[in-house]
């Protein structure tokens, strides 16, 4: 059985009084007014209370592609550009990695030089044939299958450069970094770069691990232990300086470039190469510019998370945290955890590395990974709604090495009879990465490419502008901001 509206309790509780008066039913309605414009005011402030909540949700970016892509290069183009201040904080720690990274240089071909010097085959003056010429000067840029001939000026090199092994192990010290990886460098181009360089003990890569701080800036340090350091730091520095003249001539023999093309090593291509610097940063008062520390090279194994305050941009003020994972073929099912609620993908892709391969595997082609890569990072559902970015990265160095008489067909079969030129190139790169992409993707997206060189910062701020407001947008969009 119903109930008329006029028992219902509510109903009874809102009506208005029997018998109201104009003057007390206008009275009553602007009450009624005011509570609502109240509690209107009310549930504003809970919903902008709500909405500041989730802009207070970092934003989330992988950076992900294989080893020495441009990963961390570009992380630091990212603090560069959008947080100045912690950047300008960090600078002095920066000095002793670009110290590290040229006291390295050094010892590379000190450790070459002792190994060819050892040579029993090879004279301290050298051997001679009778149809060879007297000029012991190899022809720059052209391989040389002529015998080294070494003098007393490399045994006198090797001596006086010789304190820098020790700076060397101090500086790896004080970062506290770990030296057990091999690390292959190959002439590009070569055709016996699928195997490894012919030295019997190769180099190895410094690296720190992941979460690991050794900023000298680190607030939670000790003070004995930073003056240990700031003392070691200072007689590195003073053995370096003292060293600049020799580290110079040491990189301007000819006998020693003879070498290095011998051992089809190509240092200039190397992340972390600054003997073309030597006299400059072996300077006393030396302070890094940005473009030094972008281009100083101090690999991480594992995932490094790191958190940016944007300070300039349409994004300044809020939250960011950047991932910089490991790229070799070991570290690459770390990845997979952080797929998982993050809002964009910036993916790097050396495109100058068509000639080269893998450090881990020499029957694959660098190339080759990188697409197999982009296939997998594509084709995961967990990031079917995630932006993907791609930077065709090292775009400089594919000019230069395909000016210098290299032949993309000669590589990479399908691209034919096309010019051989770094334009055409990396539009024909593109149009690979952007069918994988088509292909493989769970769902339809917007393939977003740059061409880009990371260690130029300026082009790259540029670059980022664009990527910063793309990703940011999709951010405001996943928490209904906009």
């Amino acid at each position: 059985m119903g109930h008329s509206t006029d028992d219902d309790p509510l109903t009874l509780a809102i009506a208005p009084p029997p018998n109201e008066t104009p003057e007390e039913k206008e009275a009553r309605l602007k009450a009624e007014a005011e509570a609502r414009s109240v509690s209107e005011k009310i549930d504003e402030q809970l919903k902008a209370e709500r909405a500041a909540l989730k802009k207070k949700k970092p934003v989330k970016v992988l950076l992900l592609g294989q080893s020495e892509s441009g990963k961390s290069t570009t992380l630091k183009n990212f603090q560069l550009t959008y947080s100045p201040k912690s950047w300008a904080e960090e600078r002095e720690s920066w000095r002793i990695v670009i110290q590290l990274n040229i006291t390295r240089n050094v010892n590379m071909i000190l450790d070459l030089l002792s190994e060819e010097m050892s040579n029993p085959s090879i004279l301290l003056q050298g051997s001679v044939d009778s149809d060879e010429s007297d000029d012991d000067s190899p022809l720059p840029g052209s391989p040389s299958n002529a015998p080294l001939r070494f003098t007393d000026k490399h045994a006198l090199l090797k001596l006086r450069l010789g304190p820098l092994r020790g700076v060397q192990r101090d500086l790896e010290q004080i970062i506290g970094t770990s030296s057990n990886e091999e690390v292959f460098f190959a002439l590009p181009g070569d055709p016996q770069a699928l195997s490894p360089p012919a030295s019997k003990s190769r180099p190895k890569e410094a690296f720190i691990r992941a979460n690991h701080t050794w900023k000298l800036n680190n607030k939670s340090q000790q003070a004995a232990v930073k003056h240990f350091k700031e003392n070691k730091v200072h007689e590195a520095t003073e053995i370096i300086a003292g060293c600049a003249d020799d580290m110079r001539a040491i990189w301007d023999d000819a006998t020693v470039q003879q070498m290095l093309r011998k051992r089809r090593i190509r240092m200039e291509a190397m992340s972390g190469f600054f003997l073309n610097d030597a006299e400059r940063i072996a300077m006393r008062n030396y302070q890094p510019s940005d473009d030094d520390i972008v281009r100083a090279r101090l690999r991480t194994l594992g995932v490094q998370e790191y958190p940016i305050k944007f300070e300039t941009g349409p994004a300044t003020g809020s939250d960011w945290i950047l991932y910089d994972v490991g790229g070799s073929r070991t570290q690459r099912a770390a990845w997979f955890p952080y797929f998982d609620d993050c809002d964009a993908i910036i993916f790097l892709a050396p495109i100058s590395c068509f000639d080269e391969r893998l450090a881990e595997d020499r029957k694959v082609n660098r190339l080759e990974d990188s697409y197999m890569l982009w296939r997998l990072v594509c084709s995961s559902k967990l990031l079917a709604k995630t932006q993907i970015i791609l930077f065709l990265n090292k775009c400089d160095l594919l000019d230069q090495k395909l000016k210098s008489g290299i032949f993309v067909k000669d590589h990479v079969r399908s691209y034919g009879d096309r010019s051989n030129d770094a334009v055409t190139a990396s539009k024909y790169f593109s149009s690979h990465f952007k069918e994988i992409m088509r292909r493989h993707s769970p769902e339809s997206r917007t393939f977003r490419v740059h061409m880009t060189s990371v260690i130029d910062t300026t082009a790259t701020a540029a670059t980022l502008g664009v990527v910063e407001e793309g990703i940011l947008q999709g951010h405001l969009r996943s928490v209904d901001l906009i």
